[in-house]
Parts: structure tokens; C-alpha cells; sequence
């Protein structure tokens, strides 16, 4: 497995953009698919983006298409979430998720899971 840390979340009006980071630590990320999940209360866990090992594939939830971007950086360790245009449906905890390299929009196939970091949005 791989530890994973979120870092980024916070308050912020409708419209607005938010950058959620998450920094990877143990099994080597070069080989490691990483995925964006949310959790809003009350609701299962859903799937926003995720990206392949090599950076070569990117996959998003259709409600995210066009406002957010998945980037990973191999010198950081890290992967990245650029979100734009949020709205107050985008309010949930945001995890960062690691699998071993394609990527999959279903969370039972990922095996290393992070905190989670609050992202909301005020209308």
C-alpha cells in the first residue's frame, strides 16, 4: 500500500476554485494509478477523476467534466485537483486514492485511501 495525505480543502463561494493536493509515500508512485473520490453526508462515496500510471490517461465524473483537471507530478510524489466553477453540490469530503496502475472509477478497486479534506461550497 501507499500512504496517502490531502491537503487543499476549504470554504469558498459558489463559482469560485479550489486546488486539492495530495502527497504519496511508500509503494513507488511511478506505477500507481490515483483517483479523486468524494463523500457527501448522507450519500455513497463517488467517483470525480482519476489519472493512469504514466500520466497518459485521465477519467472524470460527468458533473465534473470541463471545471476540474487531475495532474500528477513524479518529482513531487504528488497528484493535483483543479477545481473550478464550483458549485454547492461539488460540498463533500474529497479523498485521494491509489491503485496499482489503470485506473478504475469504482472505489472498492483502489487499496490505498488518504484522510479526506472538506471542500465547500456557499452558495
Amino acid at each position: 500500500q501507499v500512504q496517502l495525505a490531502e491537503s487543499g480543502g476549504g470554504l469558498v463561494q459558489a463559482g469560485g476554485s479550489l486546488r486539492l493536493s495530495c502527497a504519496a509515500s511508500g509503494r513507488t508512485f511511478f506505477t500507481d494509478a490515483m483517483g479523486w473520490f468524494r463523500q457527501a453526508p448522507g450519500k455513497e462515496r463517488e467517483f470525480v477523476a482519476a489519472i493512469s500510471w504514466n500520466g497518459g490517461s485521465t477519467n472524470y465524473a460527468d458533473s465534473v467534466k470541463g471545471r476540474f483537471t487531475i495532474s500528477r507530478d513524479y518529482a513531487k510524489n504528488s497528484v493535483t485537483l483543479h477545481m473550478n466553477s464550483l458549485k454547492p453540490e461539488d460540498t463533500a469530503v474529497y479523498y485521494c486514492a491509489a491503485r496499482p496502475y489503470t485506473i478504475t472509477t469504482i472505489p472498492r478497486d483502489f487499496d490505498s485511501w488518504g484522510q479526506g479534506t472538506q471542500v465547500t461550497v456557499s452558495s
